[in-house]
């Protein structure tokens, strides 16, 4: 008779594949972000850290988001061709508060927008001049180090605010999580696929704050670190340093029917409440191609 795996067993039988992950350098920095069309970068010191990423996909029913910060789960998209932006426009994001409510059991879901991320070049689209660049419904590169898209100071207000504006007839909340719903439309394996980490093995005081600036071009020299007025107030990522006990996952093969929901941020602290994440090379699988995601953020009340 066969002995049943305890849930931690079953995690240790999976595939491991070796990646390179960025994190945060040692040292105190300036730690901002800077977006424009077509590339990103941040100021600050960053390091690529051996790691191993394990392949979720074959125990992919066993991930959780109170547990892990994430989980898989299948979704058909009526969109037929994601790089339309009028269709994606007109069905993706209805399509996206949907599903977050049936897989969360929220009372109501807002979603705030979309934007593609490829590892196909994106160097001409880059050199391009742009003016009020606007950082959704475009096309990015793939995320290059660990980081949750929100401080806690930034998921608060987020969800004040859309609740406010989207829910203003709603009687309030007593919990909210701001996620993203994310997902690949190119066929697989991808060669840049994205790692998401289980929230369990983060510990606090390991991230920094990472403000978001929308530019049309890249500040240069000491432009880059000036001192801002109000900066710690401003829209931030986290972003986070290497810690050896990070356990990294990602889901190989995923297919444009398949959506990995994970926590951006959770007001329930006693739960898993965030989820690191980030792109990897994977060399782990022959014939990799080149990758397409649809990433949407939304944020989810319990009313």
């Amino acid at each position: 008779m066969a002995t049943q795996l305890e849930p931690r067993d079953v995690e240790e039988t999976a595939r491991q594949a070796p990646a390179l992950i960025r994190y945060l350098g040692p040292d105190d920095y300036v730690t901002r972000r800077y977006v424009k069309q077509g590339a990103e970068m941040n100021t600050g010191d960053y390091f690529d850290y051996e790691m191993v990423v394990r392949d979720g996909m074959p125990i992919r029913d066993h991930f959780t988001l109170d547990t892990h910060g994430f989980m898989i789960a299948r979704h058909e998209s009526a969109v037929t061709d994601f790089n339309d932006k009028a269709d994606v426009d007109a069905k993706y994001l209805a399509e996206t508060e949907a599903a977050v409510k049936a897989l969360t059991g929220a009372s109501c879901v807002s979603a705030q927008g979309w934007m593609i991320r490829t590892s196909a070049d994106l160097s001409q689209r880059a050199g391009e001049k742009t003016e009020n660049y606007q950082h959704s419904g475009g096309i990015q590169p793939p995320a290059g180090e660990a980081h949750v898209d929100y401080n806690v100071i930034t998921g608060k207000r987020a969800a004040e605010r859309i609740y406010a504006d989207a829910f203003p007839q709603g009687p309030g909340y007593s919990r909210y999580i701001c996620f993203s719903f994310w997902r690949t439309f190119s066929p697989g394996p991808q060669d840049w696929p994205l790692a998401v980490c289980d929230g369990r093995s983060v510990k606090e005081g390991t991230e920094a704050s990472n403000t978001l600036f929308v530019v049309d071009e890249f500040p240069e020299g000491d432009a880059l670190t000036a001192p801002v007025e109000g900066e710690d107030q401003m829209i931030a990522a986290s972003i986070f340093r290497h810690d050896p006990a990070h356990r990294w996952w990602y889901f190989s093969n995923m297919d444009a029917g398949d959506a990995l929901l994970f926590k951006f941020q959770d007001s329930d602290h006693s739960v898993t409440w965030r989820c690191p994440h980030t792109a990897f090379h994977d060399t782990s699988l022959p014939d990799t191609r080149t990758r397409h995601s649809i990433e949407v953020r939304c944020i989810a009340f319990f009313e």
